[in-house]
């Protein structure tokens, strides 16, 4: 079943996905919670705690691209900080339907190459921001270690259970430096647990319009 444009609250689109019945962000405002879950509590947590030069971005889900968009305009205000973000993605939809959720306005040739990119390679959206997406399920791909941050952005655990297992934090866990974090808009307790038990320390933060909760981990160490 095709994928369908689903209009949120906020006034931006999401995709619908009529095949597991659910969408891609939440129908409260998928720009809203983007920016509140991995921007807010993710990119810029992260700048704010360690002052870094460089930070490495690891994505699990691609999805719409929107996450990178906003990663690539709230760095923006930094232009001394260099970003390598790696983005995974099992089910790629395609530019055409990228494009009509209309997220790029100023930075459409950026979303466009975004999407446009040679799977597995690496290219420079700017001098500062250097982009690879991997076509592959995360349980099935290696990931190179020294992780700073972790948008975790996969359906929901009902929807990809397989993606929200103690094994799947422990792989990640592996990759993530001392004092990466890890950021999701999942609040679930089993989720929680699973994190936990994969060595990270999990704080429960305020979730975006919709949702009381979401969860954030950080790899301790120096």
């Amino acid at each position: 079943m095709p994928l369908q444009i689903l209009a949120t609250q906020d006034g931006s689109n999401t995709l619908f996905n009529p095949e597991i019945g659910e969408p891609y962000h939440s129908t409260n405002g998928a720009i809203a919670e983007s920016n509140h879950v991995f921007i807010q509590a993710g990119l810029a947590a992260y700048i704010t705690e360690n002052s870094p030069a460089v930070i490495s971005i690891f994505e699990v889900g691609l999805g719409t691209g929107l996450n990178v968009l906003l990663t690539y305009e709230y760095m923006q205000n930094y232009k001394n900080i260099e970003i390598n973000y790696t983005a995974i993605e099992a089910f790629p939809i395609p530019l055409s339907l990228a494009i009509e959720l209309g997220y790029a306005k100023e930075t459409q040739a950026v979303f466009a190459e975004i999407h446009e990119s040679n799977w597995g390679e690496w290219i420079s959206i700017s001098p500062q921001f250097n982009f690879k997406k991997i076509h592959a399920k995360l349980e099935d791909c290696m990931i190179e270690k020294g992780i700073d941050l972790i948008y975790f952005d996969a359906f929901a655990p009902d929807k990809q259970p397989e993606l929200w297992t103690e094994e799947v934090f422990k792989k990640l866990f592996e990759i993530m430096n001392p004092k990466a974090i890890l950021t999701t808009y999942s609040a679930k307790g089993q989720v929680r647990r699973n994190m936990i038990a994969a060595g990270l320390n999990v704080e429960r933060l305020p979730g975006p319009a919709g949702k009381r909760e979401m969860l954030r981990g950080i790899k301790n160490g120096s």
